[in-house]
């Protein structure tokens, strides 16, 4: 697994929830299966689905925010009604792998950071892309928002 540090753009129109953050692993891909059968009404997407979600920031902070949603292109003017758009430009340390790693992704991942001195930004969303590959699979790539 390779660990990097990048600055990314990333515009995204999507869908926002709110949840218990122990929910995520099941409601999130529930949402995203809601939005994805509307994904065809955003004009010049990429085809790239997204999700963001609000850093916990303690053990007291229980729900969180997030947003499902696709990669755009461009900015655009008009959004389907019920969506968002919105413009992200961070550092974050990020890592690839399989779906079916995302638990173990997400920990090297923070390890990482912490052993290179990173440290998270609270106040942005950690992001995850889905990129599909062969044999019906997919893989993950996670973005962790850190203060340069």
């Amino acid at each position: 697994m390779e660990c990097k540090k990048v600055k990314k753009d990333f515009k995204v129109v999507g869908m926002k929830n709110k949840g218990a953050f122990a929910n995520y692993g099941s409601e999130v891909p529930k949402f995203a299966q809601q939005f994805l059968s509307r994904a065809s009404e955003i004009q010049n997407h990429s085809n790239t689905e997204i999700a963001l979600y609000e850093p916990k920031r303690d053990e007291n902070h229980i729900e969180g925010y997030y947003y499902v949603g696709m990669i755009v292109h461009d900015a655009l003017n008009e959004v389907p009604s019920g969506m968002e758009y919105i413009e992200i430009s961070q550092e974050y340390a990020t890592t690839r792998g399989r779906i079916t790693d995302v638990g173990d992704l997400h920990l090297q991942l923070i390890k990482w950071s912490d052993e290179h001195g990173y440290q998270k930004n609270l106040g942005s969303y950690i992001i995850e892309t889905f990129h599909p590959i062969e044999n019906d699979l997919e893989e993950i790539e996670i973005y962790i928002p850190i203060h340069s």
